[in-house]
């Protein structure tokens, strides 16, 4: 079974100066009032709105690259639907993630890149990605774990994604 760590406030502080304290140091520290970062308008969920759809990622990881052409992009990320990669990268070039160039050519083929702000996205999601390679096999054995634990449950339900 799968140990759980209860948070509990550290000495000499109360309740609200629990260990959270030092996220809510970061958020002074750049400038995030709390009502901004978890009501209201707020540029963390503005960015986590477009990273979080099913293709973004791996369209910038791949366009990390250098430029690539439509078709090959296409072929390049299993699955994606020619309408799911074209409505991706629209929102991507609309947040001036990714620019487009039409090569002039018969047929006219297009070209994407990342621009320099997709450039400076490309990295941290890099750190994520690792992230993700490293501690995938743990949260195989948790759900795992948890499964078994709660058999006689229903499983929890996860949001399923068309595609």
């Amino acid at each position: 079974m799968a140990k759980v760590e209860v948070l509990r406030p550290r000495e000499g502080r109360g309740a609200e100066q629990s260990d959270i304290a030092p996220m809510r140091a970061v958020r002074e520290a750049v400038g995030f009032p709390p009502d901004r970062v978890f009501g209201g308008p707020c540029p963390v969920r503005d960015v986590l709105d477009r990273l979080g759809d099913a293709w973004t990622v791996l369209v910038v990881l791949r366009l990390a690259d250098g430029p690539v052409r439509f078709n090959a992009l296409k072929r390049s990320i299993g699955g994606i639907s020619q309408r799911m990669l074209t409505v991706t990268l629209r929102s991507l070039e609309r947040d001036g993630l990714v620019g487009r160039r039409v090569v002039p050519s018969t047929p006219p083929q297009v070209e994407y890149a990342l621009t320099a702000a997709g450039h400076s996205l490309a990295e941290p999601i890099g750190h994520l990605v690792r992230w993700a390679n490293e501690h995938q096999p743990g949260i195989e054995m948790a759900r795992a774990s948890f499964d078994a634990a709660h058999a006689d449950a229903s499983p929890p339900r996860r949001r399923v994604r068309a595609r």
